[in-house]
């Protein structure tokens, strides 16, 4: 099958569901498909240039929004009426398309020249109709709440299915966005098997994080925003160092402001030189982070999935988690982790826990989170329902 993707962007800086898009493009390419990306970036970036597959980019240059009090609006928009000429002229050509996202002008796009094309559609809401975004950001909602009813719901009560990563997701949605009406398909999610350890991811990560070098640590590995619950790990952190000789890594990219004010925050509550920030981690280095690390953290206030909790159990080790991350559940059965609430005092309380267990406690740890992923969260079987979900025919 050829396979196009509809996504605001492929810069992996940015976040959101480009990882697991590009994940699933892999596994596409291994069982005989393609894939390529129709995306709002500026077709000269360095995001579209070293993309692994091939980009439309209907966008334009971000210095072109301006500075003005509406630039942040211009950006976060990304209005391309270029996008919607392209998808009506070019869908067609397609044998299936994904819809990675939601409420941003690429969806825009995708409701305008899809929903009568006749060509078979997906669209992933990758955890954007969780409830915790109206309660965080009401006015937002209420845009939203217009959005539904002239966009996203009719886009995706006309989709083949609307593709949920796990059945809490799917609850979540439901129980939030009225009138409902969508046909729906859980897929799971996940991430390819990670390269094998080496002693190059190893140097690699000591020559990102010098100062760590030999010494035990926690990883954060993710974007650094407000929903990752950033606040919560570094006051419950301040609280145990007291107690455990351990360090913090704070990797990952994020708006400057709010990167200063979390480095502001853990010179507050923690020794100093306990909490390191590398910025983002790639290749060798990012493996090397995640196989050392004594145990990944994100106590987030939502997350759909999260794909470093996967990387991590894939990895073999141990994840400490919010009960926010929807795939929690599966965790705490499996015995791979261990989980808070998204608050300082019960991640306090979690993390002096498993930092107070024996070693060979939190290997059998890592060692079920390791057959948890095989189990569950590998992307080939994702990829294998989304194509079944594609070839069959729409409601």
């Amino acid at each position: 099958m050829k396979i196009l993707h509809v996504i605001a962007g492929c810069d992996r800086a940015d976040g959101g569901p480009i990882e697991g898009v590009i994940n699933l493009g892999a596994a596409f390419r291994e069982m005989g498909h393609s894939q390529e990306l129709l995306t709002l970036d500026d077709p000269q970036s360095d995001a579209v240039r070293d993309a692994p597959m091939v980009v439309h980019a209907m966008g334009r240059a971000s210095d072109s929004y301006g500075t003005g009090p509406f630039a942040k609006l211009g950006k976060w928009t990304r209005r391309s009426p270029e996008a919607v000429d392209w998808l009506r002229g070019n869908a067609a050509e397609y044998d299936g398309i994904i819809v990675d996202g939601l409420w941003n002008y690429a969806t825009r796009a995708a409701r305008l020249a899809l929903v009568d094309s006749g060509v078979p559609y997906v669209v992933f809401p990758h955890g954007m109709l969780d409830p915790w975004f109206r309660t965080r950001y009401p006015l937002k909602h209420i845009a939203k709440t217009l959005l539904w009813q002239i966009n996203e719901g009719p886009l995706l009560r006309n989709a083949n299915a609307a593709a949920f990563t796990c059945e809490q997701e799917r609850i979540l949605a439901r129980e939030t966005w009225k009138p409902w009406g969508i046909p729906e398909a859980v897929v799971g999610f996940g991430t390819r098997q990670p390269p094998a350890f080496s002693q190059d991811m190893h140097r690699a990560f000591v020559q990102a994080v010098p100062e760590v070098a030999g010494k035990p640590y926690l990883l954060f590995l993710s974007r650094l925003h407000e929903k990752k619950g950033c606040e919560v790990l570094l006051s419950a952190f301040g609280e145990i160092t007291q107690k455990y000789d351990v360090d913090l890594v704070m990797a990952g990219p994020g708006d400057p402001d709010y990167v200063a004010s979390l480095q502001s925050l853990a010179a507050r509550v923690a020794p100093q030189g306990r909490v390191h920030w590398p910025g983002m981690l790639k290749g060798s280095a990012k493996w090397g982070a995640l196989y050392n690390c004594e145990a990944m953290t994100l106590t987030s206030h939502q997350e759909n999935f999260g794909v470093v909790v996967a990387e991590a159990l894939a990895c073999g080790r141990p994840v400490i988690i919010s009960n926010k991350v929807n795939i929690y559940s599966e965790i705490e059965s499996a015995g791979g982790g261990v989980i808070c609430e998204d608050n300082s005092r019960s991640a306090t309380l979690v993390l002096s826990h498993f930092l107070g267990l024996g070693a060979e406690e939190k290997a059998v740890m890592g060692l079920r989170g390791s057959e948890l992923f095989a189990a569950q969260f590998g992307i080939d079987g994702v990829a294998v329902r989304l194509i079944e979900i594609l070839q069959g025919s729409r409601r």
